[in-house]
């Protein structure tokens, strides 16, 4: 993992990015995701009601603000390609990353319709999102119960990481939230197929990145981070390219009771 030093500016500081045009607006049935094993199958109507709601793909480049922390009538997003986060800002420019996004993450469901972002959303790698109004989700309501069951399941869950990611900053020691949390983005990616032939996990989050989520000096992440190479339960090679050679190892050090189950999601 990179050892970057510099500091990005707090997340309610940054101008929203100006929105790009669409590149293509393609029926979701074609959608690559929805082959993956780990999204829950959806009905003809479902699928046919998400397409007539979807607008446009569109393409962020990496450091770009998809949602202004602060900012009010932001769309709704899915998460096609890339990597992403939320987080919330510091008037002194520090910040909290409050989670990671991954390729079909629903993104915005936080913000009521007549309300301002409470936190914003940043393009960590290169991004390509399904963009919707935000009275989707009232039209999903009053169209489709169904859909409307899987929103309250994509919150629920949320909530859910957000309980884990509280109980890793409270509670873990810093060496055992980093593991913990990279364990778990390893399982995440691994449903995606994001990992290379080899085995080895492309991880865009630079040190900083880490110490943002965690809570931690960045110091602190990188002493700790040493200790896990050193006991050989990580492995880098190349330009962060992440390898975990026994999850379960892994999964003690961060104090995670192993095996871990990755649920099913529904894909909006």
């Amino acid at each position: 993992m990179s050892n970057d030093t510099a500091h990005a500016a707090a997340p309610h500081q940054r101008p929203a990015t100006r929105v790009p045009a669409p590149i293509s607006d393609p029926p979701c049935a074609s959608c690559p995701l929805r082959a993956l094993p780990c999204f829950q199958p959806v009905r003809a109507e479902e699928l046919q009601t998400i397409d007539q709601l979807k607008q446009a793909e569109l393409p962020f480049a990496a450091g770009s603000t998809l949602i202004a922390e602060g900012g009010d009538d932001s769309p709704l997003y899915t998460l096609l390609q890339g990597w992403a986060f939320r987080a919330k800002g510091l008037a002194d420019g520090r910040r909290q990353i409050l989670g990671v996004l991954l390729p079909g993450d629903f993104i915005g469901l936080q913000q009521r319709m007549t309300e301002r972002s409470q936190h914003a959303v940043l393009a960590l790698t290169d991004v390509r999102v399904c963009t919707f109004q935000r009275d989707a989700i009232r039209r999903i309501h009053e169209r489709l119960p169904s859909l409307a069951m899987d929103l309250t399941w994509i919150a629920a869950r949320g909530e859910s990481l957000v309980d884990d990611h509280l109980l890793s900053v409270g509670r873990r020691t810093a060496r055992e939230r980093i593991a913990a949390t990279l364990l778990v983005l390893w399982l995440r990616t691994a449903r995606l197929g994001m990992h290379l032939p080899g085995g080895g996990l492309p991880l865009p989050l630079k040190q900083r990145h880490l110490a943002d989520l965690l809570g931690l000096s960045l110091v602190h992440t990188n002493r700790n981070l040493r200790s896990l190479v050193a006991a050989g339960l990580l492995r880098f090679a190349g330009d962060g390219l992440m390898h975990i050679e026994d999850p379960a190892a892994l999964a003690q050090a961060g104090q995670l009771r192993w095996p871990i189950a990755v649920p099913d999601v529904p894909l909006i």
